[in-house]
């Protein structure tokens, strides 16, 4: 497996296509949630992905700090194939782009409710209530970089 990370100007519009194409898959039609899928912030993150066989099996974007949050940010976390440790694979890969390229100290995200315990066992923690955004439930979560050693 493949692990490819670019700037959004270096993405090509194949690329930049089946990354859209599968978000919109999952996060729009799958959860039955319409929302402007598509904002600014690509245009400011590194787009982090796993590809084997010519195909996206993984992606999340890392957000600039300033851009959603005060910290460094990861969204849109998705895998193909559920359940088979394709997240944690992805995830783990955005928290050190984050940590190596964007020089993160902490990492804030808006984390899907029923998708905490993934983002907990990477070293996350809630920092306060949930909520809902779209009208999917949501928690805020952080992770605190400066106390690991990687």
């Amino acid at each position: 497996m493949e692990l490819v990370v670019k700037r959004f100007e270096e993405l090509t519009a194949n690329e930049l296509y089946e990354i859209l194409k599968l978000r919109v898959s999952v996060f729009v039609v799958e959860q039955n949630c319409p929302y402007q899928e598509i904002d600014d912030k690509d245009r400011q993150a590194l787009h982090v992905y796993l590809k084997d066989e010519g195909r996206i099996q993984a992606y999340l974007r890392v957000i600039e700090k300033g851009v959603s949050f005060d910290e460094v940010s990861i969204g849109r976390v998705i895998a193909v194939k559920r359940r088979c440790g394709m997240g944690s694979r992805i995830l783990a890969e955005g928290i050190r782009v984050a940590k190596t390229q964007l020089k993160a100290d902490a990492i804030k995200i808006e984390a899907q409710t029923y998708a905490k315990e993934l983002y907990e066992k990477q070293g996350f923690r809630q920092i306060s209530d949930e909520f809902l955004e779209d009208g999917v439930p949501h928690v805020p979560m952080r992770l605190d970089c400066g106390l690991t050693t990687a």
